[in-house]
């Protein structure tokens, strides 16, 4: 008799992940569907990683056709998509040259690595890194580092010395910190785990004037908030800001594993060769599928949909915030949206989930919302329909006289 998925899990995984009781096993668009073959509206997409929904035609192609042909050779070696992939990325972040390498948290730590032998070039005490707090980088030693929120930190301290965390948008505490020691200043320019929060057009113009003058390292982690996120190809780019070091990964190759950090050419010189590698980084399959995915960016104009959608799509939150005074705050930009409660958020997840709707519980009172980019304002209207009976029903509850209980409807998506 074949095994649940879900008892093998909880028998031989290691426990690191609170998941919902749900096995995925196909998508379309953005529609997936569990083993029982119930229909959901996914609003987390892979946690931003399936940018174009699940099973875009363009995608499957690119990956049947290069996994014919060859789906990895190692970086001894040259190979077609490498150089025009690093291209790209170049012309649409103002960088000069990249790395590649398989995932966000190890773009974080390239870039550490690339700071920090840029400092020391300049001198030996220059290798100090100032990130923000609220902050999320990644879950390696070097990353955890840089993220400024305890609740990650505290299992695995002491950590790498020479990291420092600054108040959330704060000039003067940023000021304060950033001095000749300083090698890099590393920031979000949309918090995402951190619960949806921008940060100001002042704040990034102070930080790249600090880090000019302290011959320092701006480096803007994109990972989540760039691609196209936020109807630009850098979140960044909405303020006209140029970094030395930019990170991506998340939906870079369409659902395969794909991290970059660029930079500038005068930072970029700090790597020399067998100062910095990774095995898989950048193999033809995942280049080959990256090559697609900002092809359709770009020819199916995902980053007007994803400002037209996203205004839309802030407006029906900001309407639901009118409506339900347990709602404190609406955030965010593009498709990268967030409504604050003054509640816990899970209760909601699992409800939503209950009701055929995916979305995502951060930062304790948050719900995230990082659909695919290309959804439509239909989809919209479903999940807001959702939310709205959702909140609607949590305040009936909360007026009931203690012991009555509040009966559940359903919606249909």
């Amino acid at each position: 008799m074949k095994k649940n998925p879900v008892d093998l899990e909880k028998q031989y995984l290691i426990q690191t992940y609170a998941r919902s009781p749900i096995v995925i096993e196909r998508g379309k668009g953005c529609w997936v569907w569990d083993a029982k073959g119930k229909k959901y509206l996914d609003f987390v997409a892979g946690l931003g990683v399936n940018a174009l929904g699940h099973g875009h035609p363009r995608i499957l192609k690119a990956l049947r056709e290069q996994a014919a042909r060859a789906i990895h050779v190692s970086n001894l070696y040259y190979h077609p998509y490498q150089g025009l992939l690093a291209a790209e990325l170049a012309k649409i972040t103002g960088m000069d040259r990249a790395f590649f390498c398989n995932s966000g948290t190890e773009a974080v730590e390239g870039a550490i690595k690339l700071a920090r032998a840029h400092g020391g070039r300049i001198t030996k005490d220059k290798f100090e890194v100032v990130a923000l707090d609220n902050s999320f980088h990644g879950r390696t030693i070097g990353a955890l580092s840089a993220t400024g929120q305890p609740k990650y930190r505290k299992d695995f301290e002491p950590l790498v010395p020479g990291f420092h965390f600054v108040r959330f948008n704060d000039i003067q505490d940023l000021e304060a910190h950033v001095n000749e020691r300083t090698c890099a200043v590393i920031v979000e320019p949309v918090q995402g785990e951190g619960g949806i929060f921008e940060l100001t057009r002042e704040f990034l113009e102070a930080a790249r004037e600090l880090t000019r003058r302290h011959q320092a390292v701006l480096i803007c982690d994109e990972i989540q908030c760039g691609l196209g996120r936020t109807g630009r190809y850098l979140a960044s780019q909405e303020y006209g800001l140029k970094p030395d070091v930019v990170l991506l990964a998340k939906p870079l190759a369409g659902g395969l594993p794909l991290g970059a950090f660029l930079a500038r050419e005068e930072v970029a010189a700090s790597l020399a060769a067998g100062m910095h590698g990774s095995t898989f980084g950048g193999g033809p399959l995942a280049c080959r599928v990256a090559l697609e995915f900002l092809a359709v960016l770009r020819e199916e104009k995902i980053l007007a949909n994803v400002r037209r959608v996203g205004q839309y799509f802030y407006k029906r939150l900001l309407a639901l915030q009118k409506k339900h005074p347990l709602i404190r705050a609406v955030r965010g930009k593009g498709l990268m949206l967030a409504i604050d409660l003054d509640q816990p958020s899970r209760p909601f997840v699992e409800q939503a989930l209950a009701r055929g709707f995916i979305i995502n519980s951060t930062h304790d009172t948050v719900l995230r919302f990082l659909p695919p980019l290309n959804i439509e304002t239909k989809h919209v209207d479903l999940a807001c329909g959702i939310l709205d009976s959702l909140f609607t029903e949590s305040s009936r509850e909360a007026a009931k006289p203690v012991g009555e209980a509040a009966p559940v409807s359903a919606v249909r998506a």
